[in-house]
């Protein structure tokens, strides 16, 4: 693909084909994705990749602690809850999802159907879950520079045929992503990347979010025009 197609054609993917990525082309992704600008070449991240038993397992037992009431366990900072535009951006995405799916409002049991798919990270056949090492926890520059390489990431795997979502709920219950990933005490648990082949029969995933104009986030000054 173009650079261009890759960015303005990639979308997040929530449904997935049954259908297993191979070990090669994810380290080919991966490879392409540490190309990521990082400051000072310091390059924090680290990439777990699950599939199979183990995925299945960490699955489980997000489910499980989540549905029981176990408090999250995240390891990055939340932050107070959205407001405003920001608030409304989110919901405006939820809406979007809720209609392609054709969940109603009131339809308590499918959202919560919904809720689930997102601890199973989507039922997708691969997780990445990216780290960084504990020894540099407390700068904001480690947790941007994961941020860059994870937009490398779900680029280039667009660009190989491959869907991805960027998934916080996957992550959610960390003692379950350390035990069956092998997570060292010594790194901090960033974000988990969902991956697999696009399912195009699945509703959502034709959803195409909306996004702020160049002129709504852009400030132009010392231009002639």
């Amino acid at each position: 693909m173009e650079f261009d197609d890759v960015i303005m054609g990639r979308r997040s993917i929530r449904g997935y084909q049954k259908k297993p990525v191979p070990k090669a082309l994810i380290r080919e992704i991966l490879q392409l994705a540490m190309r990521a600008p990082t400051s000072l070449n310091t390059q924090p991240w680290n990439f777990y990749v699950v599939a199979g038993e183990v995925l299945d397992k960490i699955r489980a037992g997000n489910v499980e602690r989540n549905l029981a009431g176990v408090p999250h366990s995240r390891e990055f900072r939340l932050g107070p809850e959205y407001a405003g535009a920001h608030r409304e951006r989110q919901i405006g995405i939820a809406i979007q999802l809720f209609e392609a799916m054709g969940i109603e409002r009131h339809d308590k049991e499918a959202r919560q159907d919904w809720i689930l798919r997102g601890f199973r990270q989507f039922d997708a056949p691969v997780s990445i879950v990216i780290t960084y090492d504990k020894s540099i926890q407390g700068s904001d520059i480690a947790p941007f520079d994961c941020g860059g390489v994870v937009n490398c990431l779900v680029n280039a795997a667009w660009s190989k045929g491959l869907g991805c979502v960027i998934n916080s709920q996957g992550i959610m219950q960390s003692p379950v992503v350390r035990e069956h990933a092998g997570i060292p005490d010594d790194q901090v648990i960033q974000t988990c990347v969902a991956m697999g082949w696009p399912d195009d029969s699945f509703p959502a995933n034709a959803v195409v979010s909306t996004r702020k104009s160049v002129d709504e986030a852009a400030v132009f000054r010392g231009f002639d025009d």
